[in-house]
């Protein structure tokens, strides 16, 4: 790989994220590597962002919709890096000005007790290793314009990560039908989205089997505490300043994302 390429787009992102101006898609400048050099790419912000202070606590998982991994010609998901300065609580208001074009999905997330060391890690070895799930809405963002991505555009911007919000009434998975578990969500009253657990790559377990066996095939495995995304229940939907966001998963509850008034990075 081209360590002088892979560094330049890691410092591109970081400046668009900083200033808030997103950047001309990535894609073209990276080989067709299934994705090597763009994982590269989100590995140096990573470990930059480690070095920094901030504290990893988890991973999301994306492109688990079928119908978006065709559309992006892929099939398989990716992965993005959670950190604990990304994380909110139910109702909790979310700074608007650390976003540049926001969405919101709705999510199951589970959080782990035991880690998941090994390559091929099997659904058994997951569902004994998950402590508890919770209702989350993802927030979404991309620093690329007009969210014209494809699959090493969102891979190198760690998987359009921006922020989390959680709701917080653990429930264990035996109570649980994460498959067939309904999703509404809405936007200041409206409904904006619908879908269920089947719509995560046929289900969030599946999803969150992918990740256990790709991150410990990469040599960064899964630990007991991390908490882990396992990808929309439904479509996205775009999000303005003083938004506030809804959401209702069967079996989980519901709970609210809102977002600030301000969105002036200058103050």
């Amino acid at each position: 790989m081209d360590s002088a390429l892979i560094a330049a787009l890691a410092a591109e992102l970081r400046e668009a994220e900083a200033s808030g101006r997103p950047l001309a898609p990535l894609r073209d400048r990276m080989p067709e590597d299934e994705g090597r050099t763009a994982y590269a790419v989100q590995k140096i912000n990573v470990d930059l962002a480690l070095a920094s202070g901030r504290r990893l606590v988890g991973r999301k998982i994306g492109l688990t919709s079928k119908a978006v991994q065709k559309q992006l010609g892929v099939d398989q998901p990716d992965y993005g890096a959670i950190f604990a300065d990304m994380v909110f609580g139910d109702e909790e208001e979310l700074p608007f000005s650390r976003l540049i074009q926001p969405k919101a999905e709705a999510e199951i997330a589970l959080v782990l007790k035991r880690d998941l060391p090994h390559p091929n890690s099997s659904l058994a070895d997951v569902v004994r290793a998950v402590d508890f799930a919770l209702p989350a809405i993802e927030v979404v963002d991309s620093r690329i314009i007009d969210w014209s991505i494809r699959f090493n555009d969102t891979v190198a911007d760690n998987a359009s990560s921006a922020l989390v919000v959680l709701g917080g009434s653990p429930k264990s998975l035996d109570s649980l039908d994460l498959r067939h578990a309904a999703m509404t969500m809405s936007r200041n009253g409206e409904t904006v989205s619908t879908g269920s657990g089947a719509a995560c790559l046929g289900h969030p377990l599946n999803a969150a089997v992918w990740l256990a066996r790709k991150t410990a095939a990469l040599g960064e495995p899964l630990r007991a505490g991390d908490l882990i995304l396992t990808g929309a229940l439904g479509p996205m939907a775009p999000a303005d300043p003083g938004d506030l966001f809804e959401a209702r998963i069967e079996g989980l509850g519901e709970l609210r994302a809102a977002f600030g008034r301000r969105a002036d990075r200058s103050n």
